[in-house]
């Protein structure tokens, strides 16, 4: 007969993370040695500076605050299904916080010794006790946080990161058709035309040395070059690009375009010192690869009409679903979408100026503004884009501006139809006043800096994330140089645009709820963009700018350069990153699930895992606005 209660406890446990990575056979393993402590309000768990106890907790019912010195400032309040006390488990020092019930809780108190072992064969169940340990501390995983769980092994990359080149490995062929160095043309010739194959391998003593292909007999026998009479030394290609048999696809698609050659040599230890166990062609990579991105941006720009970069937008997304599902990381993901989205983008305008009755009056650059000019436009949201020509008009006096317009309408319709929404507030390149010579822009940003309205600094925050995606990037970068110019000359602005980044409400409110839509067509959700991702691109943003920094638009990377220039707020820094990268994968995932920009979640519809990780980025925001509002005395402005 079961034990009743900790029949109760497992069953409670399997509905929270880590505990719902293990069987509730193993679970009710582990309720047996369950303590069950209860708790009246203000009652103490632990204090700051004690020593460590042989248990971490898991909240049944109620609340524990966690609670800082000297200010005695909370610092989390954990409620059900919630884990704390984790730093015996993890680096077997002192409590660092006080542990008081917050009201009357019933904690679950789970033995160390007893749970680690599970820790240690499940590295999914260690990173996630890993992040509540070091969600204090901001950043889950700062490097003195890293191995603490596994002790005994170094732990430098626990945060379970599955590099790209390590995805899919090419398939090579073991068929090995070779020839030696006095091997005679037409020998070698016929080998190639019996065995139907494109390339063969010279070797000596038995080791590459050199290859043959198709190309090298019609570029050097068929143009005459090399006479038919030859032998293989002439005519082949040496030396022999060698790869290992680990080979990778894009190990062989970079290795193929840096040295410019259409076949790979597999050897025993990827040198030409060992022997040669195989052969990669392009047909293999083409073969292995299926939504490689490689293959989607040349059928891209081989594309000749819109619809035809529409359907290859599908196989996009099912890239993206692909990566998502093999915890690909976030940078890598964003910068390989980013460019497969900006190729579609590049071909839009390639097949729009074809339309156009006369090539452009003169030089143009598109830009990309907003979440694409950030590179984070994962899913298909809406367009925002501008154009910068280089003249207001020709010699005689013609204006540019019609033929730009004309050109702008044509591509905003192109990206509609492929799938990118037209903008709701209009700001796109064929409204005229996104659609401007060169000297009017540089008007327009001098005038937003030097008159910092409500209206200015919202345009700016927008305007600023540009990114050049087709065209004269020369005209970007002059744009460039005057915002930059004019922020030294009116140092102020950084001061409203600060005030701009603290307008985004808070994620949460009191017993850390999520705060929700109160009317409208969402009412009662929650929304994930203006509540989490907005603060930190806006505070990434004013920072940024703030050093004078040119040249890094995407929000993670700019807050991981702010770590290298500000060391002492690196911490705070790094956490931002990462809370950035964190949500925009939670958002991505959430609109290939809903069929939406994933913009607005029914917080009914998310797990208690789900809710934990949304949460642990919300004390990131508080501290990140914070910052701001100190270091910028936005409080001056009121």
């Amino acid at each position: 007969m079961k034990n009743t209660i900790s029949h109760r406890v497992a069953d409670f446990l399997k509905g929270f993370p880590p505990f719902n990575m293990l069987s509730i056979e193993v679970l009710e393993d582990i309720a047996v040695e369950i303590n069950i402590q209860y708790l009246d309000k203000d009652e103490l768990v632990f204090k700051e500076g004690d020593s460590p106890h042989t248990n971490f907790y898991v909240v049944h019912k109620g609340a524990v605050a966690l609670r800082k010195a000297p200010q005695n400032e909370m610092v989390d309040l954990c409620d059900e299904g919630d884990i704390f006390g984790l730093r015996p488990l993890m680096a077997q020092e002192n409590y660092k916080m006080e542990a008081k019930a917050y009201e009357e809780t019933i904690l679950y108190c789970i033995p160390i010794e007893v749970f680690k072992p599970y820790a240690l064969k499940n590295k999914s169940i260690g990173n996630f006790l890993l992040e509540s340990f070091a969600s204090n501390t901001r950043n889950p995983y700062a490097k003195k946080h890293r191995g603490t769980l596994y002790g005994e092994t170094s732990g430098e990359e626990n945060e379970a990161i599955v590099p790209l080149f390590d995805v899919q490995q090419v398939r090579w062929s073991k068929n090995i058709i070779s020839c030696e160095t006095s091997t005679a043309i037409t020998e070698l010739a016929n080998a190639m035309k019996l065995n139907k194959i494109g390339a063969m391998l010279v070797l000596k003593n038995k080791l590459p040395i050199g290859i043959i292909t198709d190309k090298d007999l019609r570029n050097k026998i068929g143009t005459g070059e090399i006479p038919i009479s030859g032998t293989a030394i002439e005519i082949m290609s040496s030396p022999v690009i060698t790869y290992g048999e680990e080979l990778t696809v894009t190990q062989a698609q970079m290795g193929m375009m840096a040295s410019g050659v259409s076949h790979l040599c597999i050897t025993k230890d990827g040198t030409p010192h060992t022997k040669a166990v195989g052969i990669v062609s392009k047909h293999d990579i083409m073969l292995s690869v299926g939504n490689n991105p490689s293959v989607l941006i040349k059928a891209i720009q081989r594309a000749t009409k819109t619809k035809e970069i529409k359907r290859i937008r599908l196989s996009i997304m099912k890239l993206l679903r692909g990566y998502l599902q093999q915890g690909i990381p976030m940078t890598i993901t964003s910068k390989i979408i980013s460019e497969l989205n900006n190729a579609c983008t590049k071909q839009v305008i390639e097949l729009n100026l074809k339309k156009m009755e006369t090539p452009p009056p003169c030089s143009f650059v598109w830009l990309a503004i907003g979440s694409q000019g950030r590179n984070e436009q994962l899913l298909q949201t809406d367009q925002d884009n501008a154009i910068i020509f280089e003249n207001e008009s020709t010699g005689d006096g013609t204006p540019h501006k019609a033929y730009f317009l004309k050109l702008a309408q044509k591509i905003n319709k192109g990206l509609m139809k492929i799938g990118y929404e037209y903008c709701p507030a209009d700001m796109m390149a064929s409204n005229p006043k996104w659609c401007l010579d060169l000297d009017s822009w540089k008007k327009n940003v001098s005038y937003w800096i030097s008159n910092p309205g409500k209206n200015e600094v919202l345009l700016s925050s927008i305007f600023f994330d540009f990114n050049a995606v087709y065209g004269n990037n020369k005209l970007a970068d002059e744009l460039s140089d005057v915002i930059f110019e004019t922020l030294k000359r009116f140092p102020v602005f950084t001061t409203h645009l600060a005030s701009g980044a603290l307008q985004s409400p808070p994620p949460s409110g009191f017993f850390r709820s999520f705060l929700v839509e109160h009317d409208g067509a969402n009412k009662d959700n929650f929304d994930l963009k203006r509540r989490t991702l907005m603060p930190l691109t806006d505070a990434a943003r004013v920072l940024i700018l703030s050093h004078f920094v040119k040249g890094i638009n995407n929000t993670a990377a700019r807050f991981e350069k702010l770590a290298a220039l500000e060391p002492n707020n690196k911490e705070l820094y790094l956490s931002c990153s990462y809370a950035t990268k964190a949500l925009l994968k939670f958002r991505t995932k959430q609109g290939i699930l809903h069929h939406d920009s994933g913009r607005y979640l029914d917080l009914n519809t998310l797990s208690k895992e789900e809710r934990v990780k949304l949460k642990r980025t919300f004390k990131t925001i508080k501290e990140i606005q914070e910052l701001i509002n100190i270091r910028f005395k936005v409080s001056q402005l009121l």
